[in-house]
């Protein structure tokens, strides 16, 4: 049978094509990357290289393509955010050259950050206030009115992260538009790096959610056991609900009667904490009840820090 080569030759042409691709091949083998590939395994010869000439090109392929990386969704690679590695082995007489992929750094990050925004789930909250991105010095230098409340809330992080889940949460209070879903968000966020779930819920749509449940029962028992179970629960606009009785004692005063002293709840708020409590003892169905708001704060109240948040009004701009 006829080599490839003598073939060529045979053809019109062919000792020309032959030529050239005798050239891009040496061109190849001399590339910076393939010698040093040569220097870390010098039982590497020319003619293992030449056999593996499939291996090597998308090797120095790939390699360049990463150098001039056009960003993760544009990856010309055969294997989006992975490049070629190659490893040589002996045995015996014989030389092998292996190849494998790897993850690049981009494809990493990736994958990180839809593993830590698996951990956090929100009901009725903005998407944006959990994936606009974090800057701990953005946060901080955005309002210096809020320093204080934004180092309260690193310091917990730092707490939890070192001591593990805490028992107690933040109650942050302040006015309209001051970053207070931000920082939960931030918080949740920044927590779930370190392996905590977390669930933010929008209060005021979450109780009017409530209602149309009540003809869903499994529904409605999958979602309070979500929050009873997180490591992380926060209950953002709290106090601006419509509340009814039901809510107040069935559900949320389950879902807190449950974590207290077990897990961390976590408020946002415009009202402090002994405007809540008049908030919870009335309701338009029973009137003033206000030994079962007493009730519900004494689930609340005890387990929480304050964080008064102060600042301008940032509603429509970055918080």
């Amino acid at each position: 049978m006829e080599s490839l080569g003598e073939l060529l030759k045979s053809w019109p042409q062919g000792a020309s094509i032959q030529k050239q691709a005798e050239r891009k091949m040496a061109e190849l083998l001399a590339d910076p990357l393939v010698e040093r590939l040569r220097e870390k395994h010098p039982q590497l010869d020319e003619e293992t290289l030449r056999i593996n000439l499939n291996r090597v090109y998308q090797y120095v392929t790939e390699y360049r393509n990463c150098e001039n990386c056009p960003g993760l969704d544009r990856c010309p690679n055969d294997f989006e955010g992975h490049y070629t590695l190659l490893a040589c082995e002996t045995s015996g007489d014989s030389v092998q050259l292996y190849d494998r992929k790897v993850s690049c750094k981009k494809f990493i990050a990736r994958r990180n950050e839809e593993q830590v925004r698996s951990r956090i789930r929100s009901f009725y909250v903005d998407e944006r206030a959990l994936n606009g991105g974090y800057s701990t010095s953005e946060i901080l230098d955005k309002d210096p009115e809020r320093i204080k409340a934004v180092g309260q809330v690193l310091r917990y992080m730092t707490r939890t992260i070192e001591q593990g889940l805490q028992t107690e949460g933040l109650y942050l209070t302040g006015s309209f538009g001051t970053g207070k879903t931000f920082l939960m968000g931030y918080m949740l966020h920044e927590l779930a790096k370190a392996g905590y779930s977390g669930v933010i819920v929008y209060m005021p749509d979450f109780v009017e959610d409530l209602k149309a449940m009540l003809h869903e029962p499994g529904k409605l028992k999958e979602t309070v056991d979500l929050m009873k179970e997180t490591d992380l629960l926060v209950f953002d606009d709290i106090g601006a609900e419509n509340l009814n009785p039901w809510v107040r004692d069935h559900v949320l005063g389950s879902i807190l009667n449950y974590r207290m002293n077990r897990k961390p709840t976590f408020y946002t708020s415009n009202y402090d904490l002994d405007a809540l409590e008049q908030h919870f003892s009335f309701t338009a169905k029973d009137g003033d009840e206000r030994h079962k708001g007493e009730r519900l704060m004494n689930r609340i109240r005890p387990y929480v820090e304050t964080v008064l948040v102060s600042g301008t009004n940032k509603r429509g701009r970055m918080q």
